[in-house]
């Protein structure tokens, strides 16, 4: 058999490789890293410079970009792909010897995580760049926190703290987290995950699901804790990025009357955040909500007010949800009606049930206002038991697909890191990265592609 020797036009190999490599040339390019790399170069004088630090620093993105778990084996891609070390920058007349040894890249990731608050303002010039481009940037919020495992090992022996041997993580500690839920046919369950490490707390803009603020702690940090310091930390980076957000969604782990009280007066931002169930006692029976007077009104844990109606004030099928009309704030009330007189049916005890009312009552029935001050926690300006309620705790789920990213694609599932500081770093250019490669897609037309790190990028981008 004749054996055809002509090379073909072009190979799709070749151009997978090349919309690949394009990917990082959307972060680089869009990375506003002058003053940093100035930073880092000024030590270096006129001494010498056998790996510049500009093509070790886009090494590093790199090894984000492509998913490399390891400085080790970012180095081994490296020395194999000469099309990778001519993107970084690395001189392609040295051909391999361009390729940094273990020792001089280790050396430069201590330089970066030295400058660990130039790095951050990578961060935050990037969402200031995004802001710019994405005018609602920030309008919904979305906090969550994630567990990150260190790859040391816990201190057991106090007497080692003192002569630490590299293999354990002295800033680390054991987190915990309770997940419960119900099944279908009405049993409950409960998962409990254990970790030792760290913990990110993250604060996403629920639309575009991008990172606007962040904190790395210890596991053992209470969620709680962080919320207002995140949304803190907004304002003061990005005031006109944090004057327009109106909402923020969390979880019940975050459910706090304080709480849900200061991120609405203090920062006018709506809290739409799960409740716990904490009335064990009265086993979500409603209490009245005039206690100091004899009325048929109720209320539940999860914000729902009733009425009782007088003519038959046994039994729960004559208990009925009032008309939600809206949220006063100028008395920081939530503005209730009688259901009988809004949707219009007959009522046996609305007669008695009005003659309760201290006030006089119109003809649109009974109208019922509930102060936020009754329960922070129960009661918010948009209440639990509404669509708009439903429809914002469901930007929630922005936050958690964040999460599942910075897993699977930013390489926290299987990492060597050890160390508050390093940690810190490593989420910084994780989450730098995102934002780089957001921005990049945008400039490059791909605006429905800036949450994906691996979709390919045209080749003309």
């Amino acid at each position: 058999m004749a054996t055809i020797r002509q090379r073909p036009l072009f190979s799709w190999q070749q151009v997978d490789a090349a919309s690949d490599l394009q990917r990082l040339r959307l972060v680089v390019e869009a990375m506003p890293d002058e003053s940093l790399m100035r930073t880092l170069e000024q030590p270096r004088g006129r001494g010498r410079d056998d790996y510049p630090i500009r093509p070790m620093w886009n090494a590093l993105l790199a090894g984000i970009v492509f998913q490399h778990p390891s400085a080790a084996a970012l180095l081994r891609e490296l020395r194999r792909n000469a099309e990778l070390r001519q993107v970084c920058g690395f001189d392609p007349l040295l051909g391999l010897a361009a390729t940094p040894t273990e020792d001089a890249f280790g050396r430069f990731l201590g330089l970066v995580i030295e400058q660990q608050a130039q790095v951050l303002d990578r961060f935050h010039r990037l969402v200031a760049a995004l802001a710019q481009v994405l005018p609602d940037l920030g309008q919904k919020l979305a906090v969550d926190s994630k567990a990150i495992a260190s790859a040391g090992k816990p201190v057991k022996d106090e007497a080692k703290r003192a002569d630490p041997d590299g293999r354990r993580d002295l800033d680390a500690d054991w987190g915990v987290k309770t997940y419960q839920g119900k099944r279908a046919d009405g049993t409950t369950w409960e998962k409990v995950v254990k970790w030792f490490g760290y913990k990110l707390h993250l604060v996403v803009d629920s639309t575009y699901e991008l990172p606007l603020g962040f904190s790395v702690t210890a596991a053992s940090t209470s969620d709680p804790t962080q919320l207002l310091p995140l949304i803190e930390q907004l304002r003061q980076q990005h005031p006109d990025v944090a004057a327009q957000a109106t909402e923020c969604a969390a979880d019940k782990a975050y459910d706090s009357g304080e709480l849900k009280g200061k991120l609405f007066d203090d920062y006018g931002i709506r809290p739409f955040i799960d409740h716990r169930r904490l009335w064990k006692d009265e086993k979500d029976e409603p209490r009245p909500l005039f206690p100091d007077r004899v009325d048929v009104f109720l209320y539940d844990e999860l914000g729902r007010v009733y009425c009782q109606c007088p003519s038959e004030r046994r039994g729960e099928d004559e208990r009925r949800p009032l008309a939600f009309v809206g949220f006063e704030a100028d008395r920081q009330t939530l503005k209730y009606r009688c259901p009988a007189a809004y949707f219009d049916f007959e009522c046996k005890g609305r007669a008695e049930c009005e003659r309760c009312s201290p006030l006089h009552v119109g003809e649109y029935g009974r109208v019922v206002r509930v102060p936020l001050s009754l329960d922070r926690r129960i009661f918010t300006p948009t209440p639990r038991p509404t669509p708009k309620w439903e429809q914002a705790y469901d930007c929630r789920t922005a936050v958690e697909r964040v999460n599942a990213r910075i897993d699977r694609v930013l390489g926290f599932e299987q990492h060597f890191i050890r160390g508050l500081e390093k940690m810190t770093t490593r989420v910084t250019l994780a989450l730098v990265v995102v934002l780089a490669m957001a921005l990049g897609r945008i400039h490059a037309n791909q605006q429905d592609l800036m949450r994906s790190l691996t979709a390919p990028a045209p080749l003309a981008a």
